[in-house]
């Protein structure tokens, strides 16, 4: 590995290398035909400090750096995928957050039983009629005297049904555009909230996709994250952490395509030999490691920079749109490397080719990424 690791890290990708491979592993097939959400395996994650990893050990989190946590994200995501998005949302952008834009009993109240793996956190953004365009949400936050009052449906919110709490984006200010954008911490249990039709998905199948309906929800006024009008700027530094967790989760996912490859290309017979011996199956398995180690060096940078207090934004950007474009091609190849037996569910690789498919397309498009890559190359004054 070209990218240097501390002691400390190496223990902790060995540590949740195990408990992924031990625990969460053997039931993934399971879960992805059932669609049961892994509550008993958050509740260990959480034990072992997984759910709340960079956030500091006063609020029950652990207090490890970004690189800490994409190398755990990515050994969990290696077993399933959908055990890892849950856990990518909860830490990169709830958790992260809470932490940088929460008042002091904001933290204390929600991030400390976030961190700790006691409640499972979402964040609401995405809308029936904006996705990538979140300036034009209709969800509306009216204040009345020290409340807000709610109403709108968000679409495709992960952990939707599961999740205690809600980071909710709401326009305050509909003539402001995306500076009249606010966020909130809302309960699952406050009147006026409820949960709404539930995604019957390709992959990530465990993991709850749900619209969230606000009707006439009010939310206290102390709820507020952050001030009015910061809701575009959260969600914005959110998806950037968020980004570099779905170019992790990439990671794990090709990485365990890729072993799968590998065997199965070992046992193999055809024409008398193991069909790793032949020429064409070698050269693409060269090419998948390197794509695979491309990869690697953009996730591990882009946690580097943030580590670093660096802005990182082009960087996750760029670790995001390239890790989920090869896992998607690494899994593809991985199909085809297993022949019919690929197509078929006998073999995990059918799971990991479904799994990847979403990574090009939520917390931002390969589109999206690119328009943020060029946006910000292209206002750099030190380019000529």
């Amino acid at each position: 590995m070209l990218f240097s690791l501390t002691e400390e890290q190496l223990m902790i990708q060995s540590m949740v290398r195990e408990f992924s491979r031990k625990v969460i592993a053997p039931t993934a097939a399971e879960r992805d035909k059932t669609k049961e959400f892994p509550s008993k395996n958050f509740k260990q994650m959480g034990e072992l400090g997984l759910m709340g990893m960079m956030v500091p050990p006063e609020y029950g989190g652990e207090g490890a750096d970004t690189i800490s946590y994409v190398l755990a994200l990515s050994e969990i995501a290696y077993s399933c995928a959908s055990t890892s998005v849950v856990m990518s949302v909860q830490n990169s952008i709830v958790c992260e957050s809470i932490l940088k834009f929460g008042t002091e009993e904001q933290k204390k109240k929600f991030l400390t039983p976030l961190a700790s793996g006691k409640i499972i956190g979402a964040f609401a953004l995405t809308e029936p009629e904006a996705g990538s365009d979140p300036v034009s949400q209709t969800t509306t936050a009216v204040k009345d005297k020290d409340e807000y009052i709610i109403n709108g449906t968000k679409r495709f919110i992960t952990s939707g049904k599961n999740c205690s709490v809600v980071i909710v984006t709401a326009k305050t200010d509909e003539a402001a555009g995306h500076r009249g954008i606010s966020a909130f911490l809302i309960p699952k249990n406050l009147k006026g909230f409820s949960v709404g039709h539930i995604e019957d998905k390709m992959g990530l199948r465990a993991s709850d996709t749900t619209d969230l309906i606000f009707e006439n929800c009010r939310v206290p006024a102390e709820n507020i994250l952050g001030k009015e009008g910061d809701g575009f700027k959260i969600a914005m530094s959110g998806l950037d952490c968020g980004r570099i967790g779905i170019a992790a989760q990439s990671l794990g996912v090709a990485e365990a395509a890729f072993d799968a490859s590998v065997k199965y290309t070992r046992q193999r017979k055809q024409f008398g030999c193991a069909i790793s011996k032949h020429q064409g199956i070698r050269w693409q398995i060269a090419d998948m490691a390197t794509q695979i180690e491309a990869a690697r060096q953009l996730v591990l940078s882009a946690a580097a920079m943030k580590d670093r207090k660096e802005k990182f934004t082009t960087q996750a950007s760029m670790a995001k749109l390239f890790a989920s474009e090869m896992v998607n091609q690494i899994t593809a190849r991985a199909i085809q490397l297993h022949g019919g037996y690929g197509f078929t569910k006998d073999y995990d690789v059918e799971r990991y080719y479904r799994d990847a498919r979403v990574f090009t397309i939520y917390e931002g498009t390969s589109e999206i990424q690119r328009i943020v890559i060029s946006n910000n190359i292209l206002k750099d004054k030190r380019n000529p």
